[in-house]
């Protein structure tokens, strides 16, 4: 019964919410708008709303449109040095968690000399203190999947290295997020299949996590809840307003479990493949492994009543043992049709299976000290191995 507790993100929740940006006090006269490099958010008509309630607000912009699916490095140094040229003094991101999570890492580089990876405490990098505090970040999600519009991490790959961690301070919370459900009607069936379970493991894994408190287990359960109701709707009917308004309930609520306890190794294990394959979606990294994984978790007899709680929480009312949370978990992907996935269709190769499984406990190796139970070298090639189709 010992936590701390802090998430200060002011959060516009519901459907509209885009419409009230221009009411707030926000940070900033001039925004880096920084949106990824495809096309959803013009096509979508979210560009020119947000550019609408910037100018109603009296604050000018400059776009930043170049964040890939899985950012790295060079795009964060990049659009901080823009930002800098441009004498933005606050960051807007739009879109998933790519552009949201590249915006944290940029407001860290417009105040802070060098390269962004000199900040990096993990792999490679040198772990630098960052003695400048970044500036403001607001963010309008697009998407239910990474809850990095209330939580302060970001992820970014080095492309050099193959390395992709997570990373944030207290300064990198978002002021202000706009989670509109109306955003979230666009996004294709594979994507909400893939940020959905994303937002999944993000409070699975909270729950199971050794830092858990009994408000994270609130935010995770009701998280986990709403998911495994509504994302089969979501999937099959994008334009179930109810079930995208549930979806991104959900999506907020995960972000603030990471924000009061953490991601395990499932997620360092997903970092490793995802790192390596540009192409692969993270949440669909997640999927391929996350049966073998739980299974592996459930296998130590380490946090029994936890799983059968999880399998409670997912819909599985008499659930009595971690297999119950198993089947609930393979029942979910099926219902969403996400049980198909398959690692050789990213390209990645069975032969790096070992490769793959020392690279996570190494450069990772802060994710694995917050698992319920000690995972081995061993234990994640066969993870690894499990999931490979």
């Amino acid at each position: 019964m010992n936590f701390n507790y802090y998430i200060p993100t002011k959060i516009l929740f519901g459907r509209g919410q885009l419409n009230n940006l221009h009411k707030e006090k926000l940070p900033g006269k001039k925004a880096l708008l920084v949106t990824t490099n495809g096309r959803s958010v013009i096509d979508n008509g979210y560009l020119a709303r947000t550019i609408e309630e910037l100018k109603a607000a009296n604050v000018s912009y400059v776009l930043y449109n170049k964040i890939t699916a899985n950012p790295d490095r060079k795009e964060v140094m990049e659009g901080a040095a823009l930002a800098k040229q441009e004498g933005c003094d606050f960051i807007l991101g739009l879109g998933g968690g790519s552009p949201i999570d590249a915006s944290k890492s940029i407001a860290i580089m417009c105040t802070n000399e060098g390269d962004y990876w000199d900040y990096m405490v993990r792999g490679t990098g040198k772990g630098k203190a960052i003695k400048e505090k970044p500036l403001p970040i607001v963010a309008i999600t697009t998407t239910a999947g990474t809850g990095t519009e209330v939580d302060p991490w970001t992820v970014i790959s080095n492309e050099e290295t193959e390395e992709k961690f997570g990373f944030g301070i207290d300064e990198t919370f978002p002021v202000l997020a706009v989670v509109d459900p109306e955003l979230m009607i666009s996004v294709p069936q594979n994507y909400t299949i893939y940020q959905g379970f994303d937002a999944l493991f993000h409070s699975l894994e909270g729950y199971l996590a050794n830092i858990a408190t009994p408000i994270s287990d609130i935010f995770a359960l009701k998280a986990i809840s709403l998911i495994a109701h509504n994302l089969p709707l979501a999937v099959f009917d994008g334009q179930d307003i109810e079930a995208r308004e549930n979806m991104a309930l959900a999506n907020t609520l995960s972000g603030m479990v990471e924000s009061t306890s953490g991601c395990i190794s499932e997620h360092a294990l997903e970092h490793v493949l995802s790192g390596a394959y540009k192409n692969l979606p993270h949440g669909a990294g997640l999927i391929m492994l996350s049966v073998a994984y739980f299974s592996k978790i459930a296998e130590k007899h380490c946090c029994g009543d936890r799983l059968v709680e999880l399998a409670q929480a997912m819909g599985k009312k008499n659930a009595k043992t971690p297999e119950d949370f198993i089947t609930a978990l393979k029942d979910l992907q099926k219902a969403c049709g996400a049980d198909k996935l398959k690692m050789s269709d990213y390209g990645i190769e069975k032969s790096r299976m070992k490769e793959f499984a020392i690279a996570a406990k190494t450069q990772n190796a802060r994710s694995f000290l917050l698992d319920p139970c000690e995972l081995t070298v061993k234990d994640c090639q066969e993870i690894y191995e499990k999931s490979y189709k």
